[in-house]
C-alpha cells in the first residue's frame, strides 16, 4: 500500500460525494455472494436501487443496527464477504459497536458510512459529524486501525476492492450530500428476511 492508502485522511479533506452513485458503485463490485446490510432509511433506499439481491438486507426502523447485525452475519458465515452499510446519524447512536467490532477482529467485515452531517430522513437535523465529531477518528480510537474517509469516488472503489480481497475488518467513510434517494426499498420485513435467508443458504 502507498503512504495514501494507508492514509486515514479527514472528514474535511474528503470529497462530497452522492450516495446513490456511491451505492451503484458498491454493488456493482459484488460478484462472490457478499452479505450487504443496508441501515435504514435512506442508507438501504439507496441500496435497494442499485439493484435488489437476495443476499442484501435491508433495515427498516431499527437505527444503529445494520453494523451490529452485519457483524452477527460474519461470525455466522466467516467463508462469506460481508458488508454493513451505516448512515452518521445511526452509527453514533451505536458507537459501541465499533469496539466491539475491532475487538472482536472478523476478519470478512466490513463497514461503509455514510456521512451527510444530518438526520436526513426525519428533516435534516445537524448530526455531530457536522460539529466536528470524526467517524474514522473515532473508529480507529476503538480499535479499527483499517480505518479511513474515501478521498473520492476512485478511491471508494480501491478501498471497496482491497476489502474484498483482503482481511479486515475494514471501515471506510465516505461524504455524500444531501440529495434523495432513488427509490425507496418495498415495506415487507417478511419478505425481506425471507430473502435474505434464501441467499444466504439458510432457508429453502
Amino acid at each position: 500500500m502507498s503512504a495514501t492508502e494507508l492514509s486515514p485522511g479527514t472528514r474535511d479533506s474528503a470529497k462530497v460525494m452522492n450516495r446513490t452513485d456511491l451505492s451503484k458503485r458498491l454493488v456493482a463490485r459484488l460478484h462472490g455472494g457478499e452479505a450487504v446490510i443496508g441501515g435504514i432509511g435512506n442508507t438501504n433506499f439507496d441500496l435497494w436501487a442499485a439493484g435488489q439481491r437476495p443476499e442484501n438486507f435491508y433495515m427498516l426502523g431499527s437505527m444503529g443496527l445494520a453494523c451490529p447485525i452485519a457483524l452477527g452475519v460474519a461470525l455466522a458465515q466467516p467463508q462469506r464477504r460481508v458488508i454493513g452499510i451505516e448512515g452518521d446519524g445511526s452509527i453514533l447512536m451505536q458507537l459501541g459497536c465499533l469496539g466491539t467490532i475491532a475487538a472482536q477482529g472478523q476478519k470478512n467485515l466490513t463497514i461503509v458510512i455514510m456521512d451527510n452531517g444530518s438526520y436526513q430522513i426525519t428533516g435534516g437535523q445537524a448530526t455531530l459529524t457536522a460539529r466536528g465529531t470524526d467517524i474514522v477518528a473515532v473508529a480507529r480510537g476503538a480499535g479499527l486501525e483499517k480505518s479511513a474517509w474515501a478521498a473520492d469516488e476512485k478511491d471508494f472503489e480501491t478501498r471497496i476492492d482491497r476489502a474484498l480481497a483482503a482481511d479486515g475488518p475494514w471501515l471506510i467513510a465516505a461524504r455524500i450530500d444531501d440529495k434523495p434517494p432513488a427509490a425507496e426499498t418495498e415495506r415487507n420485513p417478511a419478505r425481506i428476511r425471507d430473502r435474505f435467508m434464501q441467499g444466504l443458504g439458510v432457508k429453502s
